[in-house]
């Protein structure tokens, strides 16, 4: 839904591969090409839901000040009440 539209990149033309002498250094079992992949788009989409997250927890600290502010009030207000 979000992904831009890129252009289609034009095959370039045949090469021929060197031979190899050695064969092939296993790496130890885990892929390393999933990891080439990552680009600016999932990049901007951790710092957004960083922003975010922040934004949700500092909305949360300030609600439970205030909450904690009013029952300070309240409980003033009753027990000076019941002096009287």
């Amino acid at each position: 839904m979000f992904r831009p539209k890129l252009p289609d990149v034009p095959t370039p033309p045949p090469t021929v591969a060197p031979q190899q002498t050695q064969a092939p250094v296993s790496t130890g079992g885990r892929p390393v090409a999933p990891y080439l992949g990552v680009g600016a788009g999932a990049v901007a989409t951790v710092v957004v839901l960083g922003v975010v997250l922040t934004a949700l927890l500092a909305a949360v600290a300030v609600s439970a000040v205030s909450v904690a502010i009013a029952a300070v009030v309240l409980r003033s207000l009753v027990t000076s009440a019941h002096k009287r």
